[in-house]
């Protein structure tokens, strides 16, 4: 892994466009049910440069939204749909997010997620790594204290 930067939902179309133009492209993108939230992880890797980079963002179990990015890397599409279909998050913006994977007739049962009692915490759950950028609302480490190291880069 290379570094990872974890973004308010606002922030996420501009830094895939940087990528895009830092000639990044878009492995994959999935989510992780937790008790922050929804962590939705996008991956993404260089084809001249080694490393990766991933970006993080946490939709609200309330309203599970993030901004679509298939407009910037078209193939996220995909990804968008699997994503909805399994743990319901939306991705405002996605061109056909019709179900991808699941019967059109179980398209709202989201099997991946969590009971609410069973959701661990997203630090006790995920490889923090290098954190470039944490949004400020958020602290990936403890509740009440800054992640160690952040920096704003986003």
């Amino acid at each position: 892994m290379g570094w990872q930067a974890i973004l308010p939902a606002a922030s996420l179309v501009r830094a895939a466009e940087r990528l895009l133009a830092d000639g990044f492209f878009l492995e994959d993108i999935g989510a992780v049910d937790c008790q922050e939230g929804f962590v939705v992880n996008y991956n993404f890797a260089h084809f001249e440069r080694p490393g990766r980079a991933r970006l993080r963002v946490i939709a609200p179990h309330e309203a599970p939204r993030v901004p679509s990015i298939a407009h910037v890397y078209h193939g996220a599409e995909w990804h968008e749909r699997e994503t909805r279909d399994f743990h319901g998050v939306e991705f405002d913006g996605n061109p056909n997010l019709v179900p991808l994977l699941m019967d059109p007739d179980m398209a709202d049962c989201f099997p991946l997620r969590k009971d609410p009692k069973s959701r661990a915490k997203m630090r006790d759950i995920l490889e923090a790594g290098q954190v470039l950028f944490c949004a400020p609302a958020f602290s990936l480490m403890t509740p009440d204290a800054p992640a160690e190291g952040a920096a704003d880069k986003a």
